[in-house]
């Protein structure tokens, strides 16, 4: 499998599945330009560690050339700016994966409308919809001068999922569902283009927040196996990373025009696996885990 000669944007590369994405991107060697705003010399609200820069370097060093650019999605010029900066640079964009996110201190746990605080719930719709919305407005007409482009719409739970489960709140369920959809209605117009639109979820990620949260690293994440078993199910970022690399790679990748996808289930398709070999499945297991009491919106964290 390889990419060589092409060229992604992974908007919302920082941390989690989109750094994931962006490196597996890289390590099949494909030019990726990682967008976020956290910065090594200027940090996001979440005041983490994780930056842009880190991604790009990690992309660089498997195998790809990654270039990281600052840029705020609901800022219409830094986008545009953005997209021109591609255009300039390379003359092409053939993958461009939405997986802007950023509302995981914004969501409250099984509130109803009335007694989540409203400025967040807004605020984390403007950040899940708003911010896939203007880049797509922006980077999709340098992406369809060319047949063959994939975009990719990063979400939480695949449609099936979603439509027959509520999601912790009114905002985060209408933020996750709206991407699923978002997807779908791309894919109407894109494929008059010769090219494929598809949400992809990941299952239960192990990202830099949720390894936090469980109190473990990536090198001994089955410890948090003694308190929650069910977390026996997760994934590592670049799970869904190979995921993304493997429709790229796929020509014949129409014929997912318009789905809602899963890394696991996409793994079952192409065969690959995550960072231990393995070949985890979550969304089938979901419902069980969820019945047996633990929230299966805990994949959330991405």
């Amino acid at each position: 499998m390889t990419l060589q000669g092409k060229v992604a944007l992974v908007a919302g590369g920082t941390r989690g599945a989109g750094r994931g994405i962006a490196v597996e991107l890289g390590a099949a060697g494909a030019t990726v330009y990682v967008t976020g705003r956290s910065t090594r010399a200027q940090q996001s609200e979440y005041a983490r560690p994780e930056t842009i820069e880190e991604t790009a370097e990690l992309v660089t060093a498997n195998g790809g050339s990654g270039i990281a650019v600052q840029a705020d999605h609901l800022v219409a010029d830094d986008v545009r700016g953005l997209i021109e900066r591609i255009r300039k640079e390379q003359g092409r964009l053939d993958i461009l994966v939405n997986d802007i996110w950023g509302g995981e201190k914004l969501f409250e746990w099984d509130k109803p409308v009335w007694e989540h605080n409203l400025d967040n719930g807004l605020r984390m719709l403007r950040l899940a919809i708003d911010t896939h919305l203007i880049t797509a407005h922006h980077a999709l007409p340098l992406m369809i001068e060319q047949p063959g482009g994939l975009l990719v719409e990063v979400t939480d739970g695949t449609a099936e999922y979603n439509a027959e489960h509520y999601r912790l709140s009114p905002f985060y369920d209408l933020a996750k569902v709206a991407v699923n959809r978002m997807a779908w209605a791309h894919a109407k117009d894109l494929a008059k283009h010769g090219a494929t639109s598809v949400s992809l979820t990941p299952g239960w990620l192990r990202s830099e927040m949720m390894l936090e949260a469980f109190g473990v690293r990536e090198v001994n994440w089955r410890d948090a196996t003694a308190k929650v078993p069910h977390f026996i199910i997760s994934e590592t970022p670049r799970f869904i990373g190979r995921a993304v690399a493997a429709l790229a790679a796929d020509t014949d990748r129409s014929r997912w025009n318009g789905q809602s996808l899963s890394s696991g289930g996409l793994a079952q398709v192409y065969g690959f696996t995550d960072l231990d070999g393995s070949r985890p499945d979550a969304w089938r297991y979901v419902p069980e885990v969820q019945d047996a009491g633990k929230p299966a919106d805990a994949t959330g964290y991405r």
